[in-house]
Formats: C-alpha cells, sequence, structure tokens
C-alpha cells in the first residue's frame, strides 16, 4: 500500500460518545465520516490511521475492514475467508487471534464464528505450505475482528489492538468504580471546556477527569502513553511515517489555568498522585485530600467543575440524598460563576441537588444509562435556578 491510498475504516465507541468522535476524525482530516451505533465510519490514507490511534480521545478501537460478504451458514463463512489472499497479512511464522461480534438470528455464537474464521485462515496455509500459522490470545501479531450483522459479515484488521481506553497511565490499584477514560474525555468534549479556564473535580477519585482534562488543554494525544499498537506488527508497517507522526509536536498549547482535584479519601489521592505523575502532569494539576463540604471558596472564575459522584450502586453511601444535597448547596454557595457538570445514574440523585439543570446529556457508565447535566452556578435563591 502507499503512503497516498484511501480506505475504510471504522472507528468504535461508547453509545451517546459517537458525535464527539465524528468531530475528533473530522479534525484530523478523515473524510466521508458517517455516524453509526458505537461507531463511525470513515476514510482515510494510512497516516490518518495512525492519527485516528494516537489522538483520537474517544475511539475504543480503529479497525480496518478487509472483505466484507453475505453469509447464511458458517460454511460460507469458512469459504469467503479461505478464498482471500492470506499472504499479504500473515506469514507462517506470525500468529493472529479473532474477535468475533454477532448481531444475528443465524449466528448465535461468536465463539463458533470465530473458529470457523480460523479454520479458514489455518485451511488456506495447510493447503499450500503442510504448515500453518499459530493462533495466540496473548499478544498475536495480527488481529482480526469479525463484525455480524444479520447475514452481512465484515473482517477487519484491528489497528489499535488493546483497547484504546486503556491510555497506559494507570499505575495503581484503582478506587472501587473508576471513570473509563474514555467516557472522561467524551464528558469533557461534550463540555466543549478546551483549557480556557479553569477545571475542579471535588471527588476525584483515581484522577481520570483531571488527567484527560489536562492532556486536552495541552493537546496531549491520549495514544501517547502506550507501548503498542497492533498496526506496528503490520507487514505494511511505515515506522519512519509513524515516528514522523508520534513525535510531531506542532499542535501542543499552553495552559494558564488551574486543574484541581479534591476528594473526601486518602487512598484515592495517593492513587491520582501516582497516576498523575506516570502521565507526566503533576505541574498542572494540584491535589488535596478535602471533603466537598468543607469547600468554602472557589478558584477565581470562570472555570468548570465536573465530578462523578458515587450514584449508590456500585459504591454504597449511607446516605446518598443527603450527599446530592450537599453537592447542590456547595455548588450554589460557593461555585458562582461557574458552569457544573454532574455524571449520575438516578433521576431522585439529580432532584436532590436541587438546581434546575440548563443542559442534559446522555451517557452510559459502564451498563448504567446516566446523564451528564449541565448548571450555570449564579448569584440568587437556591428555588431561582
Amino acid at each position: 500500500m502507499n503512503r497516498t491510498d484511501n480506505f475504510e475504516m471504522v472507528a468504535k465507541t461508547m453509545a451517546e460518545l459517537e458525535d464527539v468522535l465524528a468531530q475528533e476524525l473530522i479534525d484530523l482530516g478523515a473524510n466521508n465520516v458517517e455516524i453509526g451505533k458505537r461507531m463511525v465510519s470513515f476514510s482515510g490514507d494510512i497516516a490518518l490511521l495512525y492519527k485516528a490511534n494516537l489522538y483520537c480521545r474517544t475511539a475504543v478501537r480503529i479497525l480496518k475492514p478487509i472483505h466484507s460478504f453475505v453469509a447464511n451458514t458458517t460454511d460460507q463463512i469458512y469459504e469467503e475467508i479461505k478464498k482471500m489472499d492470506w499472504e499479504q497479512y500473515l506469514t507462517l511464522d506470525k500468529t493472529f487471534s479473532i474477535d468475533s461480534v454477532v448481531f444475528s438470528d443465524i449466528f448465535t455464537h461468536s465463539k463458533f464464528v470465530s473458529y470457523r474464521v480460523k479454520d479458514g485462515i489455518v485451511d488456506y496455509f495447510t493447503d499450500r505450505y503442510n504448515k500453518r500459522p499459530s493462533v495466540s490470545v496473548t499478544n498475536p501479531d495480527l488481529v482480526l475482528n469479525m463484525h455480524i450483522s444479520g447475514t452481512k459479515c465484515t473482517l477487519s484488521l484491528d489497528s489499535s489492538g488493546e483497547s484504546l481506553h486503556k491510555r497506559g497511565y494507570r499505575i495503581d490499584s484503582q478506587t472501587d468504580a473508576p471513570l473509563s477514560e474514555v467516557l472522561a474525555a467524551g464528558m469533557i468534549l461534550k463540555s466543549g471546556w478546551r483549557g480556557e479556564s479553569n477545571f475542579v473535580d471535588p471527588m476525584c477519585g483515581s484522577g481520570t477527569l483531571l488527567i484527560e482534562a489536562a492532556m486536552i488543554a495541552l493537546n496531549i494525544p491520549p495514544g501517547i502513553y502506550r507501548d503498542v499498537f497492533a498496526f506496528e506488527k503490520w507487514n505494511d508497517f511505515d515506522s519512519e511515517l509513524f515516528s514522523d507522526i508520534y513525535n510531531d509536536d506542532s499542535s501542543a498549547k499552553t495552559f494558564d489555568h488551574k486543574i484541581i482535584g479534591t476528594d473526601i479519601s486518602a487512598k484515592a489521592i495517593s492513587i491520582a498522585e501516582k497516576n498523575i505523575q506516570n502521565a507526566g502532569l503533576k505541574n498542572y494539576i494540584a491535589l488535596e485530600v478535602k471533603p466537598f463540604e468543607e469547600y468554602t471558596e472557589a478558584p477565581q472564575p470562570p472555570g468548570i467543575l465536573m465530578t462523578n459522584p458515587p450514584y449508590g450502586e456500585r459504591i454504597k453511601v449511607d446516605d446518598i440524598e443527603a450527599l446530592y444535597k450537599m453537592i447542590g448547596e456547595r455548588m450554589k454557595h460557593v461555585f458562582t460563576g461557574y458552569s457544573a457538570y454532574i455524571l449520575s445514574f438516578k433521576k431522585a440523585n439529580f432532584y436532590n441537588i436541587g438546581l434546575k439543570a440548563s443542559q442534559r446529556l446522555f451517557l452510559f457508565n459502564g451498563p448504567l444509562a446516566c446523564e451528564m447535566r449541565k448548571y450555570d452556578i449564579f448569584a440568587g435563591k437556591l428555588d431561582d435556578q
């Protein structure tokens, strides 16, 4: 493949972040951008594939489709896979793995689909050489993704390997329910904050929102901390091109405001401290063990407050109603001039905040269908808001 050749790609993401990811891809120069369910399809060259892996904050993986077909049986899948030219992608001494995602009444077992794809690849080589490449579930040389919707089958090369939400800066055992890095980045990007004011998380846990905020403010690529991407083992990997992209810091920004994280838990702050240090961001983020209710003044506005309090689901809280009433009271009395963004699960939690939201954004935190509500904090009576 030439550097300038264009091809189709698919970026996978979390539900409700498709619009943010589409904009990220457009900003990187992607063409033919189309939003789907938990995915965005687009086209571009090999440089864009490298950039999408390195720069997209809300992508979980970047796929390169290599064969699409219709099948009604697993035998048809086997035949379609076997007739491909596998020497473009694999050699006998390389290992591979297959991940199948199936939405179909015909194909109900994703593992059996993976077995048939594997059989087709293995038999392609066995028929020619009497030898076969091996399957490896840990650290394979080629990662394949099989997607079936009804009878439509798409086989793709997975260019990312390990999910892109695993940035590589988390180094310690986490707090009870850490926020996904992709969700944290999506929350910040949806708020419109790009580093032009202060950022405060008064219930910061292990620091994910703080780290993602600092990376956005400084325009640090989220993939910069990762050890390896799957495309680095491809036959046509262009190491010189990737090195140029990886080492290009021309889009770096300066940040002149404060990012502040506090938490009631000393353990959480200790973990956040290590993660922030590992991300190389300790000069940009201030941490303190401090309960939210002890805030008496906010950093000079303007700024935003963004936090992911306990919902009373995965983390048990003795009095969840009192917690959310306290959050609303502190936001109202301390954070005048700020916009506040609260991610939570139950409507009752928002009701207990006691403030009127100016915006409601729907998001998923793992399997939980959550909302992030925006509150514009201005002077006046609590009931007026």
